[in-house]
């Protein structure tokens, strides 16, 4: 029996991910940090090298400069030598030059030249935006004991998130015999990861046989149903879609909790150390006599001289004598001024707090962002990379401070709650 190593994985990591408002307005979506010291995308690329899988193409797409960056040669998770390496697959327009990929299954379709430049037993089909450890060689040895054509990851989650997933019904022997696109009413609680193996053979000839089949979920997986062998993966572990803030941020707070289920360290997570300033040539964190921490993440670099509470600090974080900074995602190189506070918020890099700043002002959660009461609702505030927030200025509840907003930006010394700061730049 040939080993599951020489199964071909395809990391799709082309998304907008809007849902993450300003988080991606410089990046895509698997680039943005996550953990203090990670990227999204590392929790799929490790757990691929963790599985001893070797060939991996990541297949980029909106602003891929960061995440191309980050991947560098794929040395980090040693994807290197002459049977292994990643390949990082470029955009690819159909044709005119906003044709952009129309779906997950259009996506892998237009990268046909590197499918077919490496056979392979089966294809993995991933996504590069969750936060989750599995053992894709285990999922293999599944796929082949069932002799299946198409195999899907899924899980059990709560029916009143169901509207957010596939879902598939199933019958004793795991085989899909139903399947429900996003429904309003489901049927089932059984939700698809978005994680494929597929028969190489059978995938070439799936996607060659119907060009307008451009989404595995909405397309193919149901027609594949009534023709084809298809079978669900049970999975019991930890998984998040951190498509949008409040997912982020939960996520990102589970890493601090003991029993959520999330541990990078033992889930043997790696990153890009060497990359972007990260914490390869970073000093050990600097903890002054005086200072506070209660149930947080420091990493490498920062400097704190004031209170940090439930926080995650990415590298190079500076939080100044009597500062304060609660339930909050730093990061990296931000400053926390003298006597400011950071409570319930998102500062992207290299965000300066000024003296006695307050961000997260006042206790009314319930005011949504009037320009996108979809992304922020729960309380979080989200400060963009680079922006400048003024000594004494005061912001409130779910606000979004644009990238690069300097002092001059700013129409007042209160920014009320569900208001939006925008630089006309990016807007």
């Amino acid at each position: 029996m040939k080993r599951a190593k020489e199964a071909l994985v395809l990391i799709l990591a082309g998304g907008v991910g809007s849902r993450l408002n300003i988080l991606v307005q410089k990046r895509a979506k698997p680039a943005v940090p996550f953990g203090g010291i990670y990227r999204i995308i590392d929790f799929s690329l490790s757990n691929v090298m963790n599985s001893g899988l070797k060939k991996v193409g990541v297949l980029t797409q909106y602003k891929p400069l960061s995440l191309m960056s980050h991947l560098g040669m794929g040395e980090a998770w040693d994807f290197t030598g002459r049977s292994r390496g990643v390949s990082i697959l470029p955009p690819r327009t159909g044709e005119r030059e906003s044709d952009w990929y129309r779906g997950t299954a259009d996506a892998v379709r237009r990268n046909f030249d590197f499918l077919r430049a490496n056979p392979a037993e089966e294809v993995v089909i991933l996504s590069g935006d969750h936060i989750y450890h599995m053992d894709f060689d285990a999922m293999i040895g599944f796929h082949r004991a069932k002799k299946a054509d198409m195999t899907v990851a899924m899980m059990v989650v709560p029916k009143n998130q169901m509207y957010q997933f596939g879902a598939g019904i199933v019958d004793k022997h795991d085989r899909i015999i139903g399947w429900e696109e996003k429904p309003k009413e489901p049927k089932t609680n059984l939700a698809s990861m978005g994680i494929y193996v597929f028969d190489y053979n059978y995938l070439i000839d799936t996607l060659s046989r119907d060009r307008e089949e451009n989404d595995f979920g909405i397309d193919i997986l149901p027609r594949a149903l009534a023709e084809d062998d298809v079978f669900a993966y049970p999975f019991y572990g930890y998984w998040r879609d951190v498509g949008t803030i409040p997912a982020y941020w939960e996520a990102n707070m589970d890493v601090l909790k003991k029993d959520s289920g999330i541990s990078p360290q033992k889930w043997q997570i790696r990153t890009n150390i060497e990359a972007d300033g990260r914490p390869a040539d970073r000093a050990p964190a600097r903890f002054v006599e005086g200072c506070h921490l209660q149930h947080c993440m420091v990493s490498a670099g920062s400097v704190i001289k004031g209170t940090v509470i439930n926080s995650l600090l990415s590298p190079g974080v500076v939080v100044e004598e009597g500062a304060v900074v609660k339930d909050s995602i730093i990061f990296q190189d931000c400053i926390i001024e003298k006597g400011a506070t950071v409570d319930l918020a998102i500062l992207d890099k290299r965000v300066v707090v000024g003296e006695k700043a307050v961000i997260g002002f006042g206790q009314n959660y319930t005011i949504a962002n009037r320009l996108k009461p979809s992304h922020l609702y729960t309380g979080i505030t989200l400060i963009g990379k680079g922006a400048n927030v003024p000594a004494e200025q005061r912001i409130g509840r779910n606000c979004v401070i644009d990238s690069g907003i300097a002092e001059e930006h700013y129409p007042g010394k209160t920014v009320d709650d569900g208001e939006s700061l925008l630089n006309d730049e990016e807007s």
